[in-house]
């Protein structure tokens, strides 16, 4: 029996068993998981800076965002954001459904983000049965974990980010 025949068919099995994952930090020729958002038609800055990797289903849409710890930051005169070191939720074309990891305060209470649409130049974020619509270009730069778009007293370009609609009821 020939070793090359063998060879072929257990790569071949592996081949096609694998299940389709993209991981970021295996793999230097991948795309950056901003560079990914914007492959789904979403800006870099629903995705605070510092994630260290992540990890997709193609087939699903299902990911995994990781950081090194997690992320608070308050955006101007608004809302105060967290990012656990992992979030999770499946992504389409102008829609992350189903996430996980990012909570939103609003008045007293912290509230799952757990949806966001993008609708034209808009992005809508839902947090079940209450939303907010803010404009896109609020969202082309990243901010950073601890400061946001105001770090070290310089403020970003983005820093109208928290004066968007507050959350309304979607019903």
């Amino acid at each position: 029996m020939s070793l090359l025949p063998m060879l072929t068919a257990s790569f071949l099995f592996l081949f096609c068993v694998t299940p389709p994952f993209i991981t970021a930090a295996t793999d230097d020729d991948l795309p950056t998981a901003y560079s990914l958002l914007q492959s789904y038609n979403f800006p870099v800055g629903i995705l605070p800076k510092g994630v260290s990797s992540y990890d997709l289903d193609k087939s699903t849409g299902k990911f995994h965002a990781y950081f090194n710890k997690s992320c608070s930051f308050a955006l101007q005169g608004s809302y105060q954001l967290d990012y656990k070191s992992t979030i999770s939720g499946v992504i389409s074309e102008n829609k992350l459904t189903k996430l996980t990891g990012v909570k939103v305060k609003v008045l007293f209470l912290w509230l799952n983000i757990v949806e966001v649409i993008r609708n034209g130049e808009e992005l809508e974020f839902s947090v079940g049965i209450t939303s907010a619509n803010f404009a896109i270009g609020e969202f082309y730069e990243s901010p950073q974990c601890g400061c946001g778009f105001d770090c070290n007293g310089l403020k970003l370009k983005s820093e109208s980010l928290g004066r968007g609609n507050s959350f309304v009821s979607s019903v």
